[in-house]
């Protein structure tokens, strides 16, 4: 074991006697690394001693889960004020997994958030907070929201702008001659544009200067760093060479115009980039302006206007044409039509009636409704929507996490070579070698920044999952965005996924002379006392035609029923049921082959003891089933149907789609199984899937897909949820990946390849070649740099217009 042991507190959950503590004190001491453990019952915790070389706190964890109990975890999320690039949320990440209890933190860039998870009762947001300005970053404070800290952040930093730029205008109208050749370097000049860039540098600049000591307090460097260290090189050369000209022989020239400028051309690129990231939530802000602001609720018979935050669940909602729906609910009077575009990114209003579910923030087109209230608040639809979208936005793709490895080591990196170039620019070059060497050595501080690496995941993840929602499509987080994109097999779930889930009539054919409505009137006037769902579609197949009640109704066990409607004897059911009555099938045999054939459940029907003819049922496929598999097709992927069904069923549905690998006949608890075969033959594969015999699937899948209108069970397995239900959303889905994924490589290739190229040119590499013509100037340095953070998050935004269909 290691020297320094740590101990840590385990709130422990699902103990009930001392038994239980024992076994859980064994179980964590028995652990590698562990020198002691002891369980407290009445407090339930435990605390362990370990050794963290060998054994950290989820191996911990999982010990005590392996004895059969749980550790209680929390999460805690809050504003970070302060980042500009990748290496600013390593430290900040690095700063919050030390405090004690921590178990992950995860940072975000883009959103500008720290997600936290942690032991309950080991740590607090007290101590994150500290943990976070101890690491040079500001904090957003509870009483005031992360949008209105980022509006506060925006008007100090157009503030601090617009500052540095109206002195940095005189510094350069004050230099200008001096540049040009117009007159001789003055001192007393010198004394003027060093009291016009002091502010710049040190007022306007600060915030440079405190990220930068921030990080040197914990031994690292960042993009602060960088620009403090340039730009301040730049200042105190000026400085020195206005107050002491005599040190470089007489000399004068002065850069105050390059720190001044540098320090706002930063400014401005952090202004724009500021404004642009603004818009990458507005996905969020959306969402949260559909809500409506009040209902009218029926409370003693009276109807009562009031905040939706007043509304209870249990309580009668009147909603009138045109009004929003405030909460979700059951309809229970009256009828209307919905639009739930804003919801589920589909245009066509959708009928709703009693017994219908109707979800909170659509909006009602027709008729007046009224319906009770089921789920309020943060238990809503949309507010769920909103939860997944946000953490979804904070979340890291595994591409992401590669770039914060690489900014992490990529500014020390540039010191290093920063600091080389001074020196070979000193000893190897031309006169006025101390000049250029400063001057070189601050462009390639300037112009390393990674600024553009640290911004250009997130906002694109951000921005995607933003894009996604708005059509219906909410992602779980960057991980399950990216994994969509690699997809190369799609299997779909058959019952519900891409049929309707429940049997219909399909077909009617008549013999011996009786007519199509007479044959199915009498079917479903005698079907209407059974209670099997092939004799309820029957029934709900013929409502129209104006159903008699039946008289001396049986329904022998499986084989159907037998009554007697106006008068006349009617029997409908299976070929067994025709033959103890002696009925033949006069030839209606090869009919009933044909529907079997089609995957349809065909139902004899006699009358008065004749065959009278065919009524068929099935599980009709969704309308939109066949477009969504042919684009599935078109982008490549290999498209597979799983289901419980028979073979011949099955079969039936996989021609009709144009599906040709069909895996029928399999078990609920045998579907991850089929994945993982797949899987085993190299596959990427997607599962979707509606019910709660999907969920074990889904979660086995490289990308669970999960369709909205299914059971919750199934929504929480999954990595994607189709809120609308249309299966069409899997082809949607997969677009939006690669489309994100397309943003993320363009934001990558740009933000590495702009380092790469411009690293050496800022170094001075082509002065053999042009000369002093060869040189990057400093300031276009800042430009640059600027510019490229920029058109980063501009890139990113074009995600907002992806074509998903």
């Amino acid at each position: 074991m290691g020297e320094e042991l740590r101990k840590i507190s385990l709130p422990v959950t699902g103990m009930s006697c001392a038994t239980c503590a024992r076994r859980v004190e064994k179980e964590l001491s028995a652990t590698e690394g562990v020198s002691a453990a002891s369980v407290n019952l009445a407090v339930e915790r435990a605390t362990v001693e370990y050794d963290p070389d060998t054994v950290g706190p989820e191996a911990l964890i999982r010990s005590v889960e392996d004895a059969g109990y749980g550790v209680e975890k929390r999460e805690a999320g809050f504003g970070v004020t302060g980042m500009s690039c990748a290496s600013c949320v390593g430290r900040v990440e690095k700063a919050l997994r030390r405090v004690p209890g921590v178990l992950d933190a995860n940072v975000n860039l883009a959103t500008e958030r720290a997600t936290v998870e942690y032991l309950a009762g080991s740590a607090e947001r007290r101590a994150f907070e500290r943990a976070v300005e101890g690491a040079g970053y500001g904090v957003v404070r509870e009483e005031g929201s992360d949008e209105d800290a980022r509006g506060h952040e925006y008007g100090r930093l157009r503030g601090q702008f617009l500052l540095a730029a109206a002195l940095t205008v005189l510094v350069l109208i004050g230099s200008l001659p001096m540049m040009l050749g117009l007159m001789a370097p003055a001192r007393w000049l010198n004394f003027v544009l060093l009291a016009l860039a002091t502010p710049v540098q040190f007022w306007a600049g600060w915030r440079f200067y405190r990220g930068a000591w921030g990080a040197l307090k914990h031994g690292q460097a960042n993009m602060n760093t960088l620009v403090a260290v340039g730009t301040s090189a730049a200042y105190l050369y000026s400085v020195a060479a206005t107050l002491a000209p005599g040190l470089f022989e007489g000399r004068a020239d002065v850069y105050f115009d390059t720190s001044s400028l540098i320090v706002t051309l930063i400014l401005l690129g952090r202004l724009l980039e500021a404004r642009a990231r603004g818009r990458t939530g507005e996905a969020i802000k959306k969402l949260a302006g559909l809500r409506a602001k009040t209902a009218r609720v029926v409370r003693e018979g009276e109807e009562l206007d009031m905040p939706v935050e007043e509304v209870e669940v249990g309580d009668e909602v009147v909603v009138r044409p045109g009004e929003k729906v405030p909460v979700d609910g059951v309809v229970v009077g009256g009828e209307s039509a919905l639009d739930e575009a804003m919801i589920s990114g589909e245009p066509m209003p959708v009928a709703k009636r009693e017994g219908d579910e109707v979800i909170g923030a659509t909006i009602n087109r027709t008729g007046t409704f009224r319906f009770r209230a089921t789920k309020v608040g943060r238990d809503t639809v949309l507010a769920q929507i909103m939860r997944m979208v946000e953490e979804a936005q904070g979340s890291k793709a595994p591409i992401q996490r590669l770039a914060d490895r690489i900014s992490g080591i990529f500014v020390p990196v540039v010191m290093v070579l920063a600091t080389l170039t001074f020196l070979v620019w000193l000893v190897f070059g031309p006169e006025p070698a101390f000049t250029l060497a400063l001057l070189n050595f601050v462009a390639v501080l300037i112009i390393a920044c990674p600024c553009a690496m640290g911004l250009a995941t997130p906002t694109s993840i951000m921005v995607g999952t933003g894009r996604g929602a708005e059509r219906g499509i909410l992602v779980k987080g960057g991980e399950a965005l990216e994994a969509a994109h690699r997809l190369t097999t799609v299997v779909l779930d058959k019952t519900g996924t891409l049929t309707k889930g429940e049997p219909r009539l399909t077909d009617v054919i008549p013999a011996n002379g009786i007519t199509r409505d007479e044959i199915l009137r009498l079917a479903a006037s005698a079907e209407r006392g059974s209670e099997h769902p092939l004799g309820e579609a029957i029934v709900a197949g013929a409502r129209h035609l104006g159903l008699a009640e039946p008289e001396d109704f049986d329904a022998p066990t499986g084989r159907g029923v037998r009554a007697i409607v106006e008068g006349r004897r009617v029997l409908v059911g299976s070929r067994t049921l025709m033959d103890e009555y002696g009925i033949s099938e006069d030839g209606l045999a090869p009919a009933l082959e044909r529907l079997s054939g089609e995957g349809k459940t065909p139902v004899l029907v006699a009358v008065d003891g004749e065959p009278a003819g065919i009524v068929a049922v099935a599980d009709t496929v969704r309308e939109e089933s066949r477009e969504a598999v042919e684009a599935l097709k078109k982008m490549g992927l290999k498209v597979a149907m799983i289901t419980g069904d028979n073979e011949h069923s099955a079969h039936a549905v996989a021609r009709t789609l144009g599906i040709e690998r069909v895996l029928a006949e399999v078990l609920p608890e045998q579907k991850s199984g089929e994945v993982k075969k797949l899987q085993a033959e190299g596959e990427v594969v997607a599962m979707v899937g509606d019910g709660i015999n999907d969920a074990p699937a889904l979660a086995k899948a490289d990308v669970g897909i999960a369709i909205g209108t299914g059971t919750d069970v199934a929504m929480e397995a999954a990595d994607l949820t189709l809120i609308s239900g249309d299966v069409r959303g899997v082809g949607r889905a997969i677009r939006l990946s690669r489309a994100t994924m397309r943003n993320i490589r363009q934001n990558l290739f740009w933000a590495f390849a702009y380092n790469v190229v411009l690293i050496p040119v800022a170094a001075g590499a082509l002065y053999p070649f042009f000369g002093e013509a060869g040189f990057l100037n400093p300031v276009f340095a800042a430009a640059a740099m600027a510019l490229s953070s920029v058109t980063v998050v501009s890139n990113a935004l074009r995600l907002r217009r992806a074509g998903l269909d």
